[in-house]
């Protein structure tokens, strides 16, 4: 028999869709050779348009979900998605801390992709100081980085996407990725930012359309590289690689955004053949 495959933990909302959270984790960790634990953080009544609304699970069975499996099954990395209420970033920070040995990629998802707010201002406050000094990478948009970046500095404060970097590197994560789909220029470019500065900068065709569970994509992309043994910079440039071929492949399965396709490689294979 094989190997088995690195176990990546994620803690998400079910995204009835499939485009988004857990079920956009699940299928890019298993594209990527990966086996998906998958812990629920909330619910959600949502469709490809955007999202009507959003129960929180009880951060109790939040902690009991992931403890029972970090008891079981060694893991390789953790994945953060949407956290759902202060109580459940409070035990998923107790719980990241107590494993500060598996690398933790944070995708800081603050709204849906229509701007449905889905995160409160205390949650954002929770986050700065529980679970960004404790990752390894953050993944925001140029949107998410500044809203995590302001903090407590002036409402006025609008600083560019460099300062955001470092004001949150200053919180303690080791890397930012600001990603570069927000910003209205032709490429996309999206940016990895380290302790002594910029680390890597990759440009991708900007694809027409607009995207449900992109972010997802990625954060999950990168947490399966860096669970397969690829450091920080490989592991962002193999998920960039992944998730613009799944956006390329994307499919609009009801009335609002794309979906993309985490299995394009399998469909391509399935055409030649």
């Amino acid at each position: 028999m094989s190997d088995k495959p690195p176990c990546v933990l994620t803690f998400a909302a079910i995204d009835p869709s499939g485009g988004a959270g857990l079920q956009a984790d699940i299928l890019t960790l298993t594209s990527m050779g990966c086996h998906a634990l998958p812990i629920i953080t909330a619910l959600t009544i949502q469709d490809t348009r955007g999202v009507e609304a959003l129960q929180a699970i009880d951060a109790d069975w939040v902690s009991d979900q992931a403890r029972h499996i970090l008891e079981d099954i060694p893991i390789a990395a953790f994945k953060l998605g949407l956290l759902g209420s202060v109580a459940i970033i409070a035990s998923i920070a107790e719980i990241i801390s107590d494993y500060p040995e598996i690398p933790v990629v944070f995708d800081p998802v603050l709204a849906s992709g229509r701007g449905d707010e889905l995160t409160t201002e205390n949650m954002v406050v929770a986050m700065r100081e529980l679970i960004i000094p404790r990752s390894t990478i953050l993944t925001p948009n140029s949107i998410e980085a500044r809203r995590l970046a302001i903090g407590e500095y002036d409402e006025q404060d609008d600083p560019n996407l460099n300062v955001c970097a470092n004001r949150l590197l200053g919180l303690g994560c080791d890397y930012v990725l600001i990603t570069g789909t927000h910003i209205n220029t032709p490429q996309v470019t999206n940016t990895l930012y380290g302790k002594n500065g910029v680390v890597r900068s990759d440009t991708w065709e900007r694809l027409p359309g607009s995207y449900h569970g992109s972010g997802c994509t990625l954060a999950s992309a990168i947490a399966a590289s860096i669970a397969s043994g690829l450091g920080v910079s490989e592991a962002v440039k193999e998920a960039e690689q992944y998730t613009w071929h799944t956006l390329s492949s994307a499919y609009r399965p009801g009335m609002g955004q794309f979906i993309p396709d985490r299995l394009f490689w399998a469909r391509e294979a399935g055409e030649e053949t």
